[in-house]
């Protein structure tokens, strides 16, 4: 199954890459706005999967539907330090996350907007993200952990550079638009084997990255393990998996991002900075 949502909101199902109105299937949650009701959807998604499944094998298409982030404002956004080998061997380094703002998760067809504040560059990141679908808490590091997920996603870790007093900071992963997430939750069924997807970014229509998940640090299971280990994951949860910084580059006024990853789908966002500042491209070195 691809969950989407919906402008409205909605849910919808993804029936050959349309999305077809599901809502009826949830709608008995109570919600105020899409952000608090998309993971208790997900936490109902077991016994109403069925539902939702026959309604998105009779039900219309729905014509020109806007989506929205698969989950418009996660409980807890999480993201893996690196993460990738990108060439190295011998030991793995050390395991680490970090927390971003929730509410810097945008949708496809968003713009990531440039903050105002002084900047080295700003760079685009390509990831695999999982979204939790139960709590939980002290996970093994072995196959039991998939059990946690609901379904994976797209994500763009956008990453403002220079920002900070302590060193490399992490706050500026955080602005507002710099989380584009989408542009569906495909359930796990649907993976054939998730650490071994191809996830090609490219800006302009120019690739800038590409690389396949077989070259994790650290696989799904061990995410889920470390990220338990400290804190409960409840569902509605996005973690970010890491990415491979071979061929990362500057996004700048006018730039048109798109992360395709295999199996998932595509998730296409814009680039606007009121103080239209342009870096050299890797190309250009």
């Amino acid at each position: 199954m691809k969950l989407v949502v919906l402008e409205g909101p909605r849910i919808g199902v993804l029936r050959d890459g349309v999305p077809v109105d599901v809502t009826a299937a949830f709608a008995d949650i109570p919600y105020r706005t899409a952000a608090d009701w998309m993971p208790r959807v997900i936490a109902a998604l077991p016994e109403r999967r069925a539902q939702a499944e026959a309604l998105a094998a009779s039900g219309a298409p729905v014509a020109d539907a806007r989506l929205l982030a698969p989950i418009p404002r996660p409980p807890k956004l999480i993201a893996c330090f690196a993460n990738y080998r990108e060439g190295r061997s011998g030991e793995r380094l050390a395991q680490d996350m970090f927390l971003e703002s929730p509410d810097s998760v945008i949708g496809p067809g968003g713009t990531v907007r440039l903050p105002n504040h002084p900047t080295d560059v700003v760079h685009h990141e390509a990831e695999l993200a999982l979204v939790i679908g139960s709590r939980v808490k002290d996970l093994p590091a072995d196959e039991r952990a998939f059990a946690a997920l609901a379904g994976y996603t797209a994500g763009i870790d956008v990453s403002a550079r220079g920002i900070g007093r302590m060193g490399p900071s992490r706050i500026g992963k955080s602005f507002d638009t710099f989380t584009p997430l989408g542009p569906c939750i495909v359930t796990p069924d649907e993976i054939s084997d998730p650490h071994n997807l191809q996830l090609t970014l490219t800006v302009n229509g120019v690739v800038a990255t590409d690389f396949n998940t077989n070259d994790m640090e650290y696989n799904i299971p061990e995410i889920l393990a470390y990220a338990t280990s400290y804190m409960t994951l409840v569902p509605g949860d996005v973690i970010l998996t890491g990415t491979n910084h071979i061929g990362m580059g500057p996004i700048q006024h006018g730039d048109v991002v798109e992360l395709t990853i295999e199996q998932i789908g595509v998730l296409r966002v814009n680039v606007e900075d009121p103080l239209g500042r342009a870096w050299p491209r890797p190309s250009a070195a």
